[in-house]
């Protein structure tokens, strides 16, 4: 179309561009922009393709998008980014900025997502904007790459906001998995790495089969999307096939996992973003991993790892899982969750008006509303084929209000 926009969206891995599409979303029913998609390589990219063609996106090669000029780019991680002709937003892959590197030299030490490296890829080229998800980063940014400041916007979080909005609707989000059938739902996540959960994966899942009886708990596993690109599908597929035949729902990269984790009773986590999600859902909490020295000591999973009991290997789970009920205080679980965003509800309003002020548009004259998540699949979709009451699953329908 004539006078159209162009919006690049670069995503390296199936976690970054499930976070630009939430962004994205914002610019939906305005026919004065096209968006395009493009993969920079990446070690964890190999999902991407077939993500972005189950969404029947627009991609252009990586090698021509270098060579284009568009009037937006938007990306959740640096690879690359230097190498595209536009105004560059810069928005962090997952909740506030957890991880800290402490194993390698000087240079490469510090906040994940904030260190100069991060924000100045090629050591001089600034974003148009700094996406940030609350104010306690810009005293972060000060000390590691002070020239930031001033292309700094604390904007808020998204998904934090789609979980918020989604609340009132848990009841709805139980029925569509199949887990209103009287039985609690464990759901266990687990971030990347040696030190995550799935790291002792294989001593944990033999745990909540054996510990949990079947007539009682039903068990979900969310496993970050670096963990299935770095072994394969196949292989992450083949490790779990023992525990997917028993019942266990293993959740795909590709599927939305936040009413997995909104419909869960209780969550056995790690020091991922995805477990401090878990503080909004009124879940207690129980930690199977929480390495003190990849944590940033200022981060809400600083604050988690005080706040919710550890994973032991006595007494037994049930047990576990009663006393993490007991203990749990719904103001020490909120106090966590606020440390995600100071702008909490406010993402869309603050990304929006950031984006078409860079793209010289003026904004929709409509608010930009956060709704609430769509209904997963059935639980039964997601374990091995034969398992459970074949129960069919709800599909992506939207959530009523």
């Amino acid at each position: 179309m004539v006078g159209t926009k162009r919006v690049l969206a670069i995503v390296h891995t199936v976690t970054y561009v499930k976070r630009l599409l939430d962004v994205l979303a914002l610019l939906e029913a305005d026919f004065r922009i096209q968006v395009l998609f493009t993969a920079p390589p990446h070690v964890f990219g190999d999902e991407v393709p077939r993500f972005l063609a189950g969404l029947g996106s627009a991609v252009v090669p990586w090698e021509t998008a270098t060579r284009m000029t568009f009037d937006l780019a938007l990306a959740a991680g640096p690879g690359g980014v230097c190498d595209v002709q536009a105004p560059l937003v810069a928005l962090p892959h997952g909740a506030a900025y957890l991880k800290r590197i402490t194993e390698a030299g000087p240079a490469e030490a510090g906040v994940a997502g904030l260190r100069r490296r991060d924000i100045l890829p090629d050591g001089r080229t600034l974003p148009a904007a700094l996406v940030l998800p609350h104010s306690d980063e810009l005293r972060v940014l000060a000390q590691s790459c002070p020239e930031a400041l001033p292309v700094a916007s604390v904007v808020g979080d998204p998904v934090h906001d789609r979980i918020a909005a989604s609340l009132p609707h848990r009841a709805a989000y139980r029925r569509a998995l199949g887990a209103d059938d009287g039985r609690h739902l464990v759901v266990a996540v687990s971030t990347w790495g040696p030190h995550s959960s799935f790291g002792r994966i294989e001593a944990l899942l033999p745990r909540l089969t054996a510990e949990l009886p079947a007539d009682r708990f039903r068990i979900a596993v969310l496993v970050h999307p670096n963990v299935w690109s770095g072994h394969s599908a196949w292989q992450v597929r083949t490790w779990l096939a023992y525990w997917m035949r028993r019942g266990v729902a293993v959740v795909p990269p590709e599927a939305d996992w936040r009413p997995v984790l909104l419909a869960g009773d209780w969550i056995i986590g790690d020091h991922g973003s995805v477990t401090l999600y878990g503080t909004l859902t009124g879940a207690p909490i129980l930690l199977a991993a929480s390495p003190e020295q990849e944590i940033n000591p200022a981060s809400p999973a600083a604050a988690l790892a005080t706040t919710a009991p550890a994973l032991s290997p006595t007494p037994t789970l049930p047990e576990q899982l009663e006393y993490a009920l007991a203990e749990y205080r719904r103001d020490e679980y909120a106090a966590v969750a606020a440390r995600i965003t100071s702008e909490p509800g406010r993402f869309n309003r603050n990304m929006r008006r950031l984006m078409y002020r860079l793209l010289g548009l003026g904004q929709p004259a409509h608010e930009p509303v956060t709704v609430p998540l769509p209904l997963p699949p059935a639980l039964d979709s997601w374990t091995a084929p034969g398992v459970g009451p074949g129960r069919p699953g709800a599909g992506p329908a939207e959530v009523s209000a």
